[in-house]
C-alpha cells in the first residue's frame, strides 16, 4: 500500500535508504526532483510531491536534482507484482522495445493495446511508456557525463539518442544548460577506444550476496564464454556482427563495477540492461527475505543469506540449452557438455582475451545441426534442435511478454521441455519472481526431514503456496542451502 504525504515525509527528513529507489521528492519552489536521501537541507512539505519514478517526476516538469544525483538510484523494485503488464513491458523497455519500434508494436508484444497500457504505466508508474524510455536515456547519459571522459557525440550515441541535436536539445529543456555544463571535471574528452572501452557503476539496494551470486556463475561458467577469477566476472558479447567482453566486480558500498569492450557504443543500454538482470539487481531483499522467513524452514536459510539474488541469465537461447544440457545430470556435466558445444559450433573471438575466446552458438546454426555427437542421447539433441528452430520461428519466445502460465505454455509446447525446464527459463531468463520447479530433486533434498523423507513435487508445490509471489527466491535458497 502506498504511504502517505506525511509517512513519506517524515523517511525524507532522516533521509531513510529504504526509500531510495522507492520515491522521489519534486520541490515546487526549485523545479527540481530529489531523492530521499539528498543531503540537502529538506524543503517545507507543503513545498513537496511525492512520485514513484524519475519518469513521472520529469514528465511533471521537474528537473533531476545535480547532488544526489537521480540517475544513480537503485532501479525501482517494490511496485513490482501490482501490474505484470507494466513489468514485462518495462522490462522489455530496458532491453531497447522502444528504441526502434513504437508503442504499438509494444503494446502487443505484451497483450494489450496501446490505451491499456498507457492507463496502466500511468497508474503504477504515473508516466507514459515513452516517458519510461525517455528518462532511461537522460539518465544514462547523465551517469556517463559524470563517471566518464566519453565526448559528448559518444554518450549520446551510448545512451540511445538519434543525434547530438536531439541530445543537445533534451538536456538544455530539462537542466537549463548544455551536457558539458554538467560535467564536473575538466580533463579533456577521452574517446572510448577502438573497442568501445567503458567503466561505469551499477547500483542495487543492499544487502547482496556477492559470494554466492558468484559461487552460482562460477560453478556453471561455460570454458571460452565464461571466467570467474578472484572477485571477478567476465564474458564473451555480441549483438548481430559484432563481438565484445563485459566484467563485473564489486565495488564501493551498494554497488558493482562493470567494465565493457564493445565498439558498437549504442549497444550499452541493452548491455546495462542485461547485466543488471544477470546480477538481480533491482531485487528488494529485505521485503522479500521478511516474506520468506515466515515459513520455519526458511527463516534460518534467509537470517544467513539476508542479500541472497536470484541469478539472472545474459541471452534467453543460451539460457535454453543450457537448461535442457541440464536435465537429469549434475551441474558440472552439463557445463561440460556446454563446453564442448561452444568449442565445436561456437563462433572465435577476433580478439580474445584470456579466458574469453568465443561467442555462445547462433540458433540458426544449431537448428540445423545433428548434435547427437556431443555425447548426448538423441531424444536430447533433438530437444536442443528443437528450442533453436522454436527461437527462430517465434523470436519472443524467450522475452518477458507474457505472464508466468503463459510463458510456460509456450516453453512446455516445444518437444523435450517439460514443466521444470519451463520454470527454470522462467526463473532466470524471464525473471519471473514466482516461477518454482517443483520437481526439483535439489528442493526435495533441501526440505527433507530429520529422519530423510522428502516431500514430492505436489507436497512442495502446496507448500511453497505460502512463499508467492516470490517462491523463485524460495528456491533459490534452498539450493543455496545444499552447497
Amino acid at each position: 500500500m502506498p504511504l502517505d504525504h506525511d509517512a513519506q515525509y517524515r523517511a525524507l527528513l532522516i533521509r531513510d535508504p529504504r526509500f531510495d529507489g522507492r520515491v522521489f521528492v519534486c520541490v515546487k519552489t526549485t523545479g527540481i526532483y530529489c531523492r530521499p536521501i539528498c543531503p540537502a537541507r529538506p524543503p517545507k512539505p507543503e513545498n513537496i510531491i511525492f512520485v514513484q519514478t524519475a519518469a513521472a517526476a520529469q514528465e511533471a516538469g521537474f528537473r533531476p536534482c545535480l547532488r544526489c544525483r537521480p540517475e544513480t538510484a537503485p532501479d525501482l523494485g517494490a511496485w513490482r507484482g501490482a501490474s505484470n503488464t507494466v513489468s514485462r513491458a518495462l522490462a522489455l523497455i530496458e532491453l531497447g522495445a522502444l528504441d526502434g519500434d513504437d508503442l504499438e508494436t509494444l503494446a502487443n508484444r505484451v497483450g494489450v493495446g496501446e490505451r491499456q497500457l498507457r492507463r496502466l504505466f500511468r497508474q503504477h508508474l504515473g508516466a507514459s511508456p515513452v516517458a519510461v524510455a525517455q528518462t532511461r536515456r537522460v539518465l544514462l547519459a547523465k551517469q556517463l557525463i559524470h563517471e566518464t571522459h566519453l565526448p559528448m557525440t559518444e554518450i549520446a550515441m551510448a545512451a540511445g539518442f538519434g543525434s547530438l541535436r536531439r541530445f543537445n536539445e533534451v538536456f538544455q529543456d530539462l537542466y537549463q544548460r548544455s551536457p558539458s555544463d554538467l560535467r564536473r571535471s575538466r580533463k579533456g574528452d577521452l574517446s572510448s577506444g577502438a573497442q568501445g572501452e567503458i567503466s561505469l557503476t551499477l547500483r542495487y539496494r543492499a544487502p547482496y550476496d556477492w559470494p554466492a551470486m558468484l559461487g552460482f556463475l562460477k560453478l556453471r561458467a561455460i570454458a571460452g564464454v565464461e571466467t570467474v577469477e578472484g572477485d571477478t566476472y567476465a564474458r564473451t558479447i555480441g549483438f548481430g556482427a559484432m563481438q565484445g567482453t563485459v566484467s563485473v566486480r564489486p565495488g564501493p558500498v551498494d554497488r558493482l563495477e562493470a567494465s565493457v569492450r564493445f565498439a558498437k557504443l549504442s549497444a550499452l543500454p541493452n548491455i546495462i540492461a542485461r547485466l543488471r538482470r544477470v546480477f538481480d539487481l533491482s531485487a528488494e531483499p529485505e521485503a522479500i527475505g521478511q516474506h520468506l522467513a515466515k515459513d520455519p524452514a526458511l527463516a534460518p536459510l534467509v537470517a544467513a543469506r539476508p542479500g541472497l539474488r536470484l541469478p539472472g541469465a545474459w541471452d534467453g537461447f543460451e539460457l535454453a540449452i543450457r537448461a535442457v544440457l541440464g536435465q537429469q545430470i549434475t551441474v558440472p556435466a552439463a557445463v561440460r557438455l556446454a563446453s564442448k558445444l561452444v568449442a565445436r559450433y561456437g563462433q572465435p573471438l577476433s580478439d580474445p582475451q584470456p579466458g574469453l575466446t568465443h561467442l555462445f552458438p547462433e540458433p540458426a546454426l544449431l537448428a540445423q545441426t545433428d548434435l547427437s555427437d556431443l555425447g548426448l542421447p538423441r531424444s536430447r539433441a533433438k530437444t536442443l534442435s528443437a528450442v533453436a528452430a522454436a527461437v527462430i520461428a517465434d523470436p519472443d519466445l524467450l522475452s518477458a511478454g507474457h505472464s508466468l502460465e503463459e510463458a510456460v505454455a509456450r516453453l512446455r509446447a516445444v518437444p523435450g521441455i517439460g514443466d521444470w525446464t519451463a520454470h527454470y527459463i522462467a526463473m532466470r531468463q524471464l525473471r519471473e519472481p514466482d516461477a518454482f520447479p517443483a520437481a526439483d530433486v535439489g528442493l526435495m533434498r533441501a526440505l527433507a526431514d530429520a529422519d530423510g523423507n522428502r516431500p514430492d513435487a505436489a507436497a512442495l508445490l502446496n507448500r511453497a503456496q505460502a512463499w508467492r509471489p516470490w517462491r523463485a527466491y524460495g528456491a533459490q535458497h534452498l539450493w543455496a542451502s545444499l552447497t
